[in-house]
């Protein structure tokens, strides 16, 4: 499990942010493939916050996919509406950091 934990208040600015990002990733029939948690890998380090649609999931099955996906993605997640999931893990290199938190 990723070991950063944030305040309320810091995943409510991640999601405010996260309201004007284009989904990066779409997770569909193929899953959760090697290809997805590498493509979920490079979103990760270029822009730290990542939108993420689900297509054709139902809701239990989301909810177990954003479990999966933070997991095994070493990241958080800080928010789930409907279709759409909210990534977010701190670019380890503070040089490269592209947000700052609250």
């Amino acid at each position: 499990m990723y070991d950063l934990t944030l305040t309320g208040a810091q995943k409510t600015h991640l999601r405010g942010l996260g309201q004007q990002l284009s989904p990066a990733l779409k997770l569909g029939k193929g899953g959760l493939t090697p290809a997805f948690f590498t493509e979920l890998q490079k979103q990760l380090r270029a822009h730290e916050l990542v939108k993420l649609r689900f297509l054709g999931a139902e809701r239990e099955e989301r909810a177990v996919l954003c479990t999966r996906i933070a997991d095994e993605g070493r990241c958080l997640c800080v928010g789930v509406i409907g279709h759409t999931a909210l990534f977010y893990r701190q670019n380890p290199e503070p040089a490269e950091r592209s947000l700052t938190l609250p």
